[in-house]
């Protein structure tokens, strides 16, 4: 992954806060009351009580009061479209007029449009198109975004959408982790021709977005309006051999086994999950895949079938959720309210819509060593909240008690 573009990395020290560390092994949020966190050139040099700071920190850093406010690491988004041209309005209005998905398809509407309104565009473009998305999300103290390709479904323009995501980062303060996805859809000229379409478009676009420095880690969608699992595989394979990590959007509309097929080459997340079986879950469990759960998709298609929760409780998987922005099934672009959405139709726990946008999420990205808790040694990545009980960030609707945004040690503000 590119290191983030140079900015000045502060040192300071926040004292008068109540840490919410969600370190691996705490109980609960892992709270520290009457806490103190020191920051020098950009890394988290002490957390903890306050009378345990050492002289050393406190005698020759700035200091801020925070005035009793709640800290917690930096929200994280690991699952974005965050990249693509055009918006799918209209056609959310002709489904609320009683448009069935066909007629809106053959209106040109669907990914059809987003791919067509995408190809439009140019790299400049697109980074313009995709900056108030990602401003809203980063005035939710947000400090890292995963943004996936899959919108341009020929080689040229799934580049310019990474190459539009690698820019972002050099324009405002924040880290950005990419994720190819060209085998998001079939276009219209290889309908009922997947194979030809990996090998001619895929494969080829993987291999020069690996040339080019500009893939994190490889998607793929897995279902039947998409791809098989040995179609993937194909995918997954290639990606192996260039050494990058894989990801699968798998069991959303029905159970085809994408999330052990994902388990089984140690994929970083499997995502959506409505399907998923308790056999899944254990293999999501086993291999350390993290299982990420996007609400905003079931909210927007108006699902009723729920991700099995309890089952990934039961077998011990990691649980992360994000906004999964985009510009059909899920237009968020707000983590404070994906949280209320995950703890009010999932029943996820405060700890767990805490955990899932932190360090699940981190883990999620393969970047928990750097990030996605408070401790020592780790990228001073925080926010500083007008709350006084860490559930008030789950628990409220539309509001942003966003006081301060921490980036690299450096303060960004609101």
């Amino acid at each position: 992954m590119n290191d983030i573009p140079t900015r000045k990395q502060a040192s300071g020290v926040w004292r008068n806060t109540r840490l919410v560390t969600l370190s691996e092994g705490a109980e609960g949020l892992g709270l520290v009351e009457n806490a103190a966190i020191a920051v020098v050139d950009g890394r988290i040099a002490f957390a903890g009580p306050d009378r345990n700071l050492p002289a050393n920190l406190s005698g020759r850093l700035e200091t801020v009061d925070c005035e009793g406010r709640v800290m917690t690491p930096a929200l994280i988004d690991c699952h974005t479209h965050l990249v693509h041209g055009g918006n799918r309005a209209r056609e959310f209005q002709m489904r609320l007029e009683g448009a069935t998905y066909e007629e809106i398809a053959r209106a040109g509407g669907g990914i059809v449009s987003s791919v067509k309104a995408t190809n439009a565009l140019s790299v400049d473009q697109l980074v313009e198109s995709a900056l108030p998305r990602l401003d809203t999300l980063l005035s939710e103290g947000v400090s890292t975004v995963e943004i996936k390709s899959g919108y341009g479904l020929n080689v040229t323009a799934e580049l310019n959408m990474l190459r539009a995501a690698r820019k972002l980062e050099t324009l405002r303060p924040v880290r950005v982790v990419t994720s190819y996805l060209a085998a998001h859809a079939t276009p219209a000229d290889y309908k009922g021709r997947n194979g030809d379409y990996i090998t001619d478009v895929v494969l080829p676009g993987l291999d020069a977005a690996h040339a080019e420095g500009l893939v994190d880690a490889v998607d793929g969608f897995c279902e039947g309006i998409a791809f098989s699992t040995a179609e993937i595989a194909r995918v997954f394979d290639r990606a192996k051999a260039l050494d990058l990590p894989v990801k699968l959007h798998a069991e959303q509309l029905s159970n085809l086994g994408g999330a052990k097929l994902a388990a089984s080459y140690g994929a970083l997340s499997a995502d959506h999950l409505e399907y998923l079986d308790a056999e899944g879950a254990a293999a999501l469990a086993k291999s350390g895949t993290v299982a990420v759960l996007l609400p905003g998709a079931f909210y927007a298609l108006r699902e009723e079938r729920l991700p099995p929760v309890q089952a990934l409780r039961d077998a011990g998987a990691r649980i992360a959720i994000a906004t999964d922005c985009n510009p059909g099934t899920s237009p968020l672009t707000s983590l404070l309210l994906t949280m209320n959405m995950s703890a009010t139709f999932f029943r996820l726990t405060v700890a767990e819509c805490l955990a899932g946008t932190t360090r699940e999420a981190a883990r999620a990205l393969g970047l928990l060593a750097d990030t996605g808790t408070i401790e020592v040694g780790k990228s001073a990545d925080l926010a500083l909240w007008n709350i006084e009980d860490p559930a008030e960030l789950v628990y409220r609707i539309g509001f942003n008690p966003l006081h301060e945004r921490i980036f690299r040690g450096q303060r960004i503000g609101q």
